[in-house]
């Protein structure tokens, strides 16, 4: 079953109704269709009787996916949604340098170098771009949701993270080391392996009679090897010698670099929403214990349902789940070749964008590039390229949406119990 959103003639939200009600509504002259995906209609006369029941917003903040639902105090669920964030941030802007760095040594070697000017690199207390477009976007789907129903409360899941204990998982049980640290009473971390290892070579354990000891890396820091202890041993010149030149294999497990990017982030971004919006704060321990209850699967969509009916076992009034990806605003690389010599069309071809979203076929997809004979390569909502033989025509599909900052589509949930009560099926049709 799906629901439709109901919107006020001012845009105010009202209670959703059964897609049947929209439909009489639709025909009867009494409502519009503003949006397609999520089905939204807006009334035309203002209700005699406007009756709104509270609902909660839960939010599964996070640095990858947001989770977001909405529930009443009963637990019906009626809004369900999963946003994929950017991270390809930082490599985009690094690409664009380097293109623009290539362009100034050919063509304007005479111009003083102005990355200094820039203000936003030099202003204090800034946010990186990739930090920005996350907050932006937890921002944005909350008040997206605000735009559709009425919500009176709002709920995030956030959590605060350790660096430190992420990293060595040993000061958690031994408290000292939070101050002292591993390598506490050691010059480095190279004076320390050689201590742990007895100032004795692990291979060949002395029988080299070599007196000088150096530290290996296990796992080569050319293949994205850690520089912590768990990844350092202790081995003889002429063994280590011998194990770059192929000639001696160490049975070692050794240690990756980890990397604490996204821990790091949400600490940003659970301070930057409750400062920004008004909202109550629950923990992931709690949204686990209600999900395990309630007999919900690990996804991010149930847990924001969690979150969202603050433990009570839900009742989903919906089977679709609202799917977002978050994509650039536009397209920046305008050329091809070495010396720019071939122009790329950013604009419409034949009425078509990147990432407009086309129906073909029955299906919906989403154009993730243009040729400009007439023809498009299709790609699903998780930017995967859809192989369709022959290639499809620009005439042969028909624009749904235009492109967005972000692309979205509905997915079927599957295995939910489905109902609805009445009193959000007829609230708005009381009016008529």
């Amino acid at each position: 079953m799906n629901i439709a959103y109901v919107l006020s003639p001012d845009k105010a939200p009202l209670m959703p109704c059964q897609p049947v009600i929209a439909r009489l509504l639709l025909k009867e002259g009494k409502a519009k269709v503003r949006h397609r995906t999520p089905f939204t209609i807006q009334l035309l006369a203002q209700p005699e009787q406007i009756y709104t029941q509270p609902f909660t917003h839960g939010v599964d903040t996070g640095s990858v996916v947001i989770g977001s639902a909405v529930a009443d105090e009963r637990g019906f669920v009626v809004y369900l949604s999963e946003v994929q964030i950017r991270n390809d941030i930082a490599e985009t802007m690094k690409e664009r340098a380097r293109a623009r760095r290539n362009r100034r040594n050919r063509k304007t070697r005479y111009r003083p170098m102005r990355w200094l000017n820039r203000k936003n690199s030099i202003k204090q207390g800034r946010f990186s771009p990739t930090m920005k477009s996350k907050i932006d976007t937890h921002l944005r789907e909350i008040r997206f949701v605000q735009s559709l129903l009425p919500i009176t409360s709002i709920v995030l899941e956030t959590g605060t993270f350790d660096p430190h204990a992420l990293k060595n998982p040993e000061v958690l049980h031994n408290k000292w080391l939070y101050q002292k640290g591993i390598n506490y009473g050691y010059a480095n971390t190279k004076a320390y392996v050689l201590t742990r290892d007895g100032y004795l070579c692990q291979h060949c354990k002395g029988k080299s009679k070599e007196t000088r000891l150096e530290v290996h890396h296990i796992i080569f820091r050319s293949q994205n090897g850690s520089d912590e202890e768990a990844n350092l041993l202790t081995l003889c010149k002429t063994c280590h010698d011998g194990l770059h030149a192929g000639t001696i294999t160490l049975k070692r497990t050794g240690k990756k670099k980890g990397t604490l990017r996204h821990a790091t982030q949400m600490n940003s971004i659970r301070i930057q929403l409750l400062k920004r919006v008004e909202a109550e704060e629950t923990w992931g321990f709690v949204t686990k214990e209600h999900r395990i209850l309630a007999g919900l699967p690990k996804e991010h969509v149930f847990d924001a349902t969690m979150i969202a009916t603050r433990g009570v076992k839900p009742t989903f009034c919906t089977t679709s789940v609202l799917s977002k990806r978050c994509v650039s605003d536009g397209d920046y690389q305008q050329t091809k070749g070495v010396r720019s010599e071939q122009r790329i069309t950013t604009g419409k071809i034949s009425g078509f964008r990147k990432f407009d979203k086309v129906r073909y076929l029955g299906q919906e997809y989403f154009i993730k590039g243009r040729i400009s004979t007439g023809y498009a390569i299709l790609m699903d909502i998780s930017g995967n390229k859809v192989a369709l033989k022959p290639i499809p025509k620009f005439d042969k599909m028909k624009r749904v949406n235009a492109r967005s900052s972000w692309i979205m589509l509905q997915r079927t949930m599957l295995n939910s119990s489905c109902s609805i009560t009445s009193s959000l099926s007829v609230s708005t049709a009381k009016a008529f």
